[in-house]
């Protein structure tokens, strides 16, 4: 699960992560504008409510296939009794609920699809709920900002490669006065020798497998697979130029793909790029 981020409404701290890319906030954070040293009963309270659960069914219904719905009835039907309490780890057990998280530990606490937190936070103050929306949205546009960022870096710096990888090829691969028809089967292999190596299949096979889909193969790659690609363009030129076989770099690029991808998604500093 990933890291608890923070976000600051009204000074109260309020952590939130991501998962699946779907984003879950801390309740129990929210419950302290209301209840600074009982966090914990401001979200019982709001469970025991008929609304609150009637709520909370029709997400995970709408969102989870493994819900339990006959337990989810029994809430209901019990709900609004001055007997009835509901905690989130009760909900959860009985339910297989998915739209609430107990996390342990540290950085524990109850957690929230967003929905669910928004619907909490206008429970617990119209007013907070405003500014804690407006707050996560202006964080979400910076980072989807910076990501826009990194990745338009990458692919100028992929293009800025690729220039290097094709100089070395007509230099060093393409005969003189050769047609430009000769000249453009001779880049398509180069370029198919990198898919292979990175991809494992080359340029026609991928969109003979994805017909719904535009652009290329390069184009749906990962951040960590155009850096590598990047990569690979100038030690391919690197190694056109030392005259080796094309048979031979392209057991040598697959091992630099297979090295590089391995490090690089168990980078921390690339983690924090996405």
């Amino acid at each position: 699960m990933a890291t608890n981020k923070k976000i600051t409404v009204q000074q109260i701290d309020i952590s939130f992560y991501e998962d699946n890319e779907q984003d879950y906030i801390s309740l129990t954070d929210i419950a302290r504008y209301k209840n600074p040293n009982e966090p914990k009963d401001v979200v019982k309270n709001w469970m025991r409510s008929r609304t609150s659960i009637e709520f909370l069914g029709i997400w995970e219904q709408l969102n989870n296939p493994d819900f339990k719905g006959a337990e989810f009835d029994s809430f209901l039907f019990e709900a609004g009794s001055n007997s009835f309490t509901l905690s989130p780890s009760k909900w959860i057990e009985a339910t297989n609920a998915r739209g609430i998280v107990s996390k342990q530990g540290k950085n524990g606490g109850t957690f929230a699809h967003k929905d669910i937190a928004f619907e909490f936070a206008s429970w617990v103050s119209a007013g907070f709920k405003l500014y804690l929306i407006k707050e996560f949205q202006r964080l979400k546009n910076e980072e989807s900002g910076r990501n826009q960022l990194e990745w338009n870096l990458q692919r100028t710096l992929a293009k800025v490669n690729y220039q290097i990888h094709t100089d070395a090829i007509k230099e060093n691969l393409i005969p003189k006065e050769v047609t430009t028809q000769q000249a453009d089967r001779v880049y398509a292999s180069e370029a198919d020798l990198l898919n292979v190596a990175l991809f494992g299949i080359t340029a026609k096979t991928w969109r003979a497998r994805n017909p719904g889909k535009e652009g290329n193969i390069r184009d749906e790659a990962t951040l960590e697979q155009l850096v590598v690609l990047s990569n690979m363009e100038s030690i391919n030129a690197l190694l056109i130029q030392e005259g080796l076989p094309q048979g031979k770099r392209l057991l040598q690029l697959n091992r630099v793909a297979i090295a590089q991808m391995r490090s690089l998604l168990a980078a921390k500093t690339v983690k924090k790029l996405k």
